[in-house]
């Protein structure tokens, strides 16, 4: 169980990107968080696991406060936790199985790392990884030699590197075309339902959350707006959460 329990986060500019947020996810949800840009999704997945610092509340997964974790706690933490970016967030100029390897930092000798050392077993699940989502034959040339769906699908095997319990996904098939994006979405579906991985998913598709997720969350200027079913969006909640002069926009 992750437990979001009011969250807040004020930058330093004086930008109040979360107020009050509270919320529960049980284990193996696949949880969409939509919202416009800005609206404070991004904020809240950096803030689970700590690359952003909350200003106040607490986040507590298995009833560990990750809040109050000390550097050393958060490691360990984190190990557990899978992390997707919006721009696959790759060495480009490194191997695609190097850059899959970089999921292990966290369980290899920080000295080996240093030389891109592994040990044969990583290497290997590496590549079971990078089967599993379809570009095995992939693994030995440059990233940026990749569309950007062969890219978002190395982020996908680096983050089941960690053998992750809980996968936060910040804006997934943002950069990539409707096709490609029902194909990301797909693999993310996978690892929910065959491997149990909780997933927290941000979106700006609503036809996309509809389609893949157990539940929505929608966040309006750093608010929570919506909390429920993903057909229970109605015209009238859709432009409470994107605005009276907003658009749906199909994606299919």
């Amino acid at each position: 169980m992750l437990r979001i329990d009011h969250l807040t986060k004020i930058y330093d500019n004086g930008v109040h990107a979360l107020k009050d947020v509270s919320f529960d996810v049980p284990d193996g949800q696949f949880l969409v968080i939509i919202g416009l840009s800005g609206s404070g999704k991004s904020t809240l997945l950096r803030c689970i696991n700590r690359l952003i610092e909350p200003t106040d509340g607490r986040i507590l997964w298995n009833d560990v406060d990750i809040t109050a974790a000390t550097d050393e706690e958060l490691r360990l933490i984190r190990r557990r936790i899978g992390m997707i970016f919006q721009h696959f967030n790759l060495v480009r100029r490194a191997p695609v199985i190097t850059n899959v390897l970089a999921g292990r930092l966290g369980y290899t000798n920080p000295a080996w790392s240093l030389i891109n050392h592994f040990p044969r077993e990583d290497k290997q699940k590496a590549l079971e990884k990078l089967a599993r989502v379809g570009i095995r034959d992939k693994a030995y040339i440059r990233a940026d030699q990749l569309s950007g769906g062969q890219q978002q699908r190395v982020g996908i095997a680096r983050a089941l590197m960690q053998e992750p319990e809980l996968m936060l996904t910040d804006e997934p098939v943002a950069s990539l075309d409707p096709a490609t994006s029902h194909s990301v979405m797909k693999y993310l579906e996978q690892l929910n339902r065959e491997d149990g991985i909780t997933i927290l998913c941000s979106l700006h598709f609503l036809s996309l959350a509809r389609t893949y997720a157990d539940r929505i969350i929608a966040l309006k200027d750093g608010r929570m707006e919506f909390d429920g079913g993903p057909n229970e969006i109605d015209d009238r909640r859709f432009r409470d959460i994107y605005g009276e002069d907003a658009v749906r926009v199909e994606i299919s």
